[in-house]
């Protein structure tokens, strides 16, 4: 039996915005000032964009095809990012306050778009209330089981030391690295808390307390009844308490029972998808994949090589490799779940994706075209649509220039055209898929639903190809070109499917185009 996940994801378009650098209003006085908007992003820099900031660009948006945005956090913290919360029931006033939050939610329900927030549920920071409260009374704060406190601090004298000098924090992080102990252990010692990776600046935070785990599902609740359409929760499988996450899911979905919960989780996890915790994962694997598709032979290893996971995982993919790989992860969960994976190719974890291709925007525009045509729900980086370069964190979340002179328009509208094949297409949401071809740099698969049938083909090489397409279910009918993309978006093969259902298709190098099977037999 397939499982419930919610329906509207399918069809949703998603953009991930990093809410301090995609858009400043005019709304939100500032209480000091901000970096300059279009100087390179620093690691504890704030820039100043706010929430009414994307209310006034939601037509940008719209214009671009997007129907669903993916926030980084909002909530009240002393970083830039704001996985650092002091308190998960405000909107920090940076970005507008509540009201600011209220008004782009109700913009954005007008015309059609959901709205979901990262919530970061596993570690809180240090400014975080209860925390402050057992750095000011120690061991004999109320609220101390609500964090991993080493037994010496319990004492009613122990205290804590929140604040190491950078000279201290250095040599904590020397030692957690050297004694090769699980992840906050060694912060548990000397810092007398037990730190998300030993980083001073993350309490972790200990959902098996019950007034804890209350207090973290009541905010789930809380943004719910107030009007978001899910969560994307942060380091989900950081927290062992598999039953939290069971609760969390409970108590969301009997409020709102299409609100979308997806993890950050950057391996396949079928465990975690089985129905009872997650509606889906971020999914990075796919996302590799395509990077080492699209980008061989254009990868900027080095830039890769400052990600851990990446490093690890990503490497060149010819044809055949990438269809095996496609194969791998349209099948690994049920279908209800592939066809609401959040299918990513960037995000705020990761160098650019142009920068990773080395400079390499065709790279981007394939990578694009394949995303939106697999199962699964699509998101945008903000700014990737224009050609935004950046290295890793600081580097990827640079300002979003909104002087036109800046962006390429060109690829904005390859990305622009791209999203909107997904929506004028049901068989590219919600069809069955089967891989068709692969060869060399070349890969095609078809998407279909009823005699709806459409192909997509890629040839991620230089050189122009000829693929042979088997296409059964299309024998005797023509292929009519619906799009082209990459270096050549002007070619127009309509090839014949023959009586014994083979077609044959000629691409020029780094291109890719969409097929669609006639509706009728030629006679």
């Amino acid at each position: 039996m397939s499982m419930a996940t919610p329906a509207w994801v399918r069809d949703a378009v998603f953009y991930q915005i990093f809410p301090d650098r995609f858009a400043r209003s005019e709304r939100v006085v500032p209480p000091g000032p901000f970096e300059p908007w279009d100087s390179p992003p620093t690691r504890n820099g704030f820039k100043g964009g706010d929430l009414y900031g994307i209310a006034e660009r939601l037509d940008y948006l719209a214009d671009l095809g997007i129907t669903a945005i993916y926030l980084n956090p909002i909530f009240s913290s002393a970083s830039n990012h704001r996985y650092h919360v002091y308190d998960y029931l405000e909107v920090d006033p940076l970005l507008g306050g509540d009201r600011a939050l209220d008004e782009l939610l109700q913009a954005a329900h007008g015309r059609g778009m959901r709205v979901i927030l990262d919530g970061a549920f596993n570690h809180s920071g240090r400014g975080f209330w209860p925390f402050h409260h057992v750095l000011e009374a120690g061991g004999q704060s109320p609220y101390r089981e609500w964090f991993y406190l080493d037994h010496a601090v319990r004492d009613p004298a122990g205290r804590l030391d929140a604040y190491p000098s950078p000279s201290e924090a250095e040599a904590l992080a020397r030692e957690a690295t050297a004694t090769g102990g699980p992840p906050g252990s060694t912060s548990r010692r000397v810092l007398g808390y037990e730190a998300w990776w030993d980083f001073p600046e993350l309490p972790k935070l200990n959902v098996g307390h019950p007034a804890m785990r209350e207090y973290l599902l009541g905010v789930g609740e809380h943004w719910i009844r107030r009007g978001i359409d899910g969560w994307r929760l942060d380091v989900p499988e950081e927290i062992s308490d598999v039953d939290f996450w069971r609760e969390f899911r409970q108590r969301v979905k009997a409020i709102n029972p299409e609100a979308y919960l997806v993890a950050e989780i950057w391996h396949v996890a079928p465990d975690r998808l089985a129905g009872d915790q997650f509606d889906a994962t971020m999914n990075y694997p796919l996302g590799e994949a395509i990077l080492g598709f699209v980008g061989a032979g254009r990868l900027d290893q080095d830039v890769i090589g400052e990600h851990g996971t990446y490093s690890a995982a990503v490497r060149p993919l010819d044809g055949p490799a990438f269809a095996h790989r496609l194969g791998e992860l349209l099948t690994v969960y049920d279908a209800a779940v592939t066809g609401v994976q959040l299918n990513l190719i960037g995000s705020h974890d990761l160098p650019r994706f142009v920068t990773m291709c080395g400079g390499d925007r065709t790279a981007l525009r394939l990578a694009t075209l394949i995303q939106m045509t697999l199962p699964g729900a699509p998101c945008v980086y903000y700014g990737d649509e224009i050609g935004l370069e950046g290295r890793i964190d600081p580097g990827c979340r640079g300002a979003f220039p909104w002087d036109r002179e800046r962006w390429d328009v060109t690829l904005r509208d390859s990305v622009r055209r791209a999203i909107a094949l997904r929506h004028a297409n049901p068989a590219l949401r919600g069809g069955a898929f089967r891989l068709v071809a692969a060869d060399a740099a070349t890969v095609a698969y078809a998407r279909s639903e009823g005699r709806d049938l459409i192909l997509v083909a890629v040839n991620a090489g230089g050189a122009a190809v000829r693929l042979e397409l088997a296409v059964p279910e299309a024998s005797e009918r023509g292929l009519e070109t619906v799009a082209a993309f990459g270096e050549d978006d002007d070619v127009a093969p309509s090839p014949w499917v023959d009586a014994n259902g083979s077609a044959v298709v000629d691409l020029p190098g780094r291109t890719g185009v969409v097929l669609r099977a006639a509706s009728a037999r030629r006679d």
